[in-house]
């Protein structure tokens, strides 16, 4: 998948120092903490040491390097030769082609290791839909925060209509945490669909309600705005929901990392959640 101009051996050796020397030269390395049990579970340990069978085998490159790559791309707004020059620089030879399929394998995996230590939503939920042009055409991204500003769930699709937001609420309600207040637009599909499946929820629709999600939506323009495009739909719906993600670990809506100083969180929970995928 890479590209090297040494041997593999040379190469892992010197993706591995090229990542220390990115992430720990002067500076102290923190130890994080994964929650044990599930996301209402206030336990945590240290997590020392990578399960028997690691999702990282099989790839030239070590997970340190694997790791910062899909971090940087989710974190900034990046392009992927914008990675692959990044990591040149520090003496890490990988193509474009390969941080995208870091990307587009172990996004999921992160999100998906990080599950069990999210915290439960906010009743307060604000839930609105904004635009993507994807493969040339303009598709529906549902978004839904709570008063924490929490990124409750993503979904995109290409209408905008009932069944859309059926789904997007199904999606979303499956955590368990059912609001008692849900803030949108006029549009007309949310109503029924509240009455379906949340009927216990008020529904609010008054003008300027829905800011919060509305200036949320700007963080994710402006990530997706140095790219040339989604040329997609599956990178789309990856990309949506790893900003989302990244965005819930910098704002501390995850029992990872929490005993470190904020700007050091998002690099010690990709280290430590990289020891259990």
């Amino acid at each position: 998948m890479g590209v090297a101009t040494t041997s593999i051996p040379q190469a892992v050796n010197t993706a591995s120092n090229a990542v220390v020397n990115l992430e720990s030269r002067a500076r102290i390395r923190w130890v994080g903490t994964v929650a044990l049990a599930d996301r209402r579970c206030l336990e945590t340990g240290s997590v020392t040491t990578r399960a028997m069978t690691s999702s990282f085998d099989g790839f030239r490159f070590p997970p340190e390097v694997i790791s910062v790559a899909v971090r940087w791309y989710l974190r900034y707004g990046l392009s992927y030769r914008d990675v692959q020059e990044l990591l040149a620089e520090r003496g890490v030879t990988v193509d474009h082609v390969t941080v995208y399929r870091w990307v587009q394998r172990f996004t999921p995996e992160f999100i998906e290791a990080a599950r069990p230590c999210r915290h439960v939503f906010g009743d307060r939920w604000f839930v609105d839909e904004t635009y993507l042009k994807v493969t040339g055409k303009w598709t529906y991204l549902y978004r839904a925060i709570d008063q924490h500003g929490q990124v409750i769930d993503v979904l995109l699709s290409a209408r905008r209509d009932l069944p859309a937001a059926r789904r997007f609420f199904t999606l979303a309600l499956q955590a368990g945490a059912v609001p008692v207040e849900v803030n949108t637009d006029r549009a007309p599909a949310y109503p029924r669909v509240l009455d379906e499946l949340v009927p216990s929820a008020l529904h609010t629709v008054e003008r300027h309600a829905n800011n919060p999600i509305e200036a949320d939506h700007g963080r994710l323009k402006a990530r997706l705005r140095p790219m040339r495009g989604l040329k997609r739909y599956r990178s789309a719906r990856i990309l949506d929901a790893g900003h989302a993600f990244v965005q819930n670990l910098r704002r501390g809506h995850y029992d990872i990392a929490t005993e470190v100083p904020s700007h050091h969180r998002l690099r010690v929970a990709f280290d430590d959640l990289a020891l259990t995928i």
